[in-house]
């Protein structure tokens, strides 16, 4: 398969220096330890093909003015522990100290970096050709003979440890970062049929980027909506959702999306699958109501049973199936039940794929994450992939390979 970006067998790394921008961005206690670590995991399977190479890997750990806002040294405790060895942790980025332990490595070393947020330039959204020109990558480069971009999550933002070394190195894709684009594009090729968007949570402005664009394009051939999302289509399909809930969307800044929702249900409404009743939250218990006779003041809280089985039925029946955000407050057991459902529908399907975030929190809980095609490692990049926008960190390793075929 010809790809228009580069990936690990284009380019024999034995013996070679590789700077390996990571996502090992992670949940952390008040004590600075790791909460989860599938994002580590899913690294595991690139860094273990880099077994012959010396490897320098750059990642984050939250941002500025965050409680989490940590040094990587747990990072490179836990990651040594998942890798079964040593994994030095450098503190400091492209200082002295820095450079000069990567000068000393040898084949199979691997180090981590210190936090990248730490620069200030590395949040800034900028040119990759701007990028270029900063402290970070003039030191760094000279030093590394290939950049490996294996952070999909992250590669929506055009930062600088993402799109600046592609400028002045080699650049190659990671396996999850290959694997991302594959099991998305698998996701948005609309060869496999009936393909089933199942978009939900509380992001309404993103989910309704992405049923524009998959029911513009022809990709999907229904979206089945949940959580606010479906609120905000029940609105404007002329539904009286109540007070609470119409001010929950308005204190979100969503009240605008009814308009771009009420347009795309004039233009595919046969492609839109809407609940037909829901769970309200009555002093938190689940009390159930059908959609057309709906008028109350509760929060809508979870989709009902009847809808529960008529999208779950779609669903396991769908050649290719793509979920994004849960169906309702899954955090509360008692309205848990419409996420889960349609997660375990998910896993019947022909294709799955999982959307990154709170919807692949609860898969991992129901312990079915495995039985998906593909979970995303993205929240915000798997949204804008679906939704059909550029993402500078693709479009940046994409032009990197141009240059080195040309060469």
């Amino acid at each position: 398969m010809k790809r228009d970006y580069l990936t690990v067998d284009d380019i024999n790394l034995r013996g070679k220096t590789v700077l390996c921008r990571l996502d090992l961005n992670s949940p952390m206690d008040p004590n600075g330890t790791i909460l989860d670590d599938s994002r580590f995991r899913s690294h595991l399977v690139t860094l273990k093909e880099l077994d012959e190479a010396k490897v320098v890997i750059l990642s984050h750990q939250s941002r500025p003015g965050k409680s989490d806002f940590t040094a990587m040294e747990p990072h490179s405790k836990l990651l040594s522990k998942l890798m079964r060895r040593n994994i030095d942790y450098i503190d400091d980025i492209f200082g002295t100290h820095a450079i000069e332990s990567i000068k000393k490595m040898r084949q199979g070393d691997i180090i981590l970096l210190e936090n990248s947020r730490f620069y200030s330039e590395e949040s800034l959204e900028r040119a990759p050709k701007e990028h270029a020109r900063t402290h970070m990558v003039k030191r760094l480069a000279p030093l590394c003979d290939v950049f490996m971009n294996d952070a999909f999550s992250v590669s929506h933002r055009s930062h600088l440890s993402v799109t600046g070394f592609t400028e002045v190195l080699p650049s190659i894709a990671g396996r999850v970062m290959e694997k991302e684009i594959d099991s998305l594009s698998r996701g948005l090729s609309c060869n496999e049929r009936p393909c089933v968007y199942v978009l939900g949570g509380a992001k309404v402005d993103d989910s309704i980027k992405v049923t524009k664009n998959v029911l513009e394009r022809g990709c999907a051939d229904r979206v089945l909506v949940t959580g606010v999302v479906a609120n905000v289509f029940l609105a404007a399909a002329g539904v009286s959702i109540g007070n609470a809930n119409m001010g929950f969307i308005e204190k979100q800044g969503y009240l605008d999306q009814i308009d771009i929702a009420r347009e795309l249900l004039a233009r595919f409404k046969k492609n839109i699958g809407l609940p037909v009743d829901v769970a309200l939250n009555k002093n938190d218990e689940r009390m159930e109501e059908k959609v057309p006779g709906l008028n109350t003041d509760l929060p809508i809280h979870d989709i009902g049973i009847e809808t529960m089985v008529k999208f779950s039925q779609e669903i396991s029946n769908a050649k290719t199936v793509v979920m994004n955000g849960p169906a309702g407050v899954f955090e509360k057991d008692a309205f848990a039940l419409g996420t889960y459902e349609l997660i375990k529908a998910g896993t019947m399907s022909g294709f799955s794929v999982v959307g990154g975030g709170h919807i692949a929190a609860a898969a991992e809980q129901l312990g079915v994450s495995g039985k998906f095609s593909h979970v995303s490692t993205g929240g915000g990049a798997c949204i804008d992939f679906l939704a059909g926008e550029k993402l500078p960190g693709i479009e940046a390793l994409k032009d990197a390979a141009r240059r080195f075929r040309q060469k």
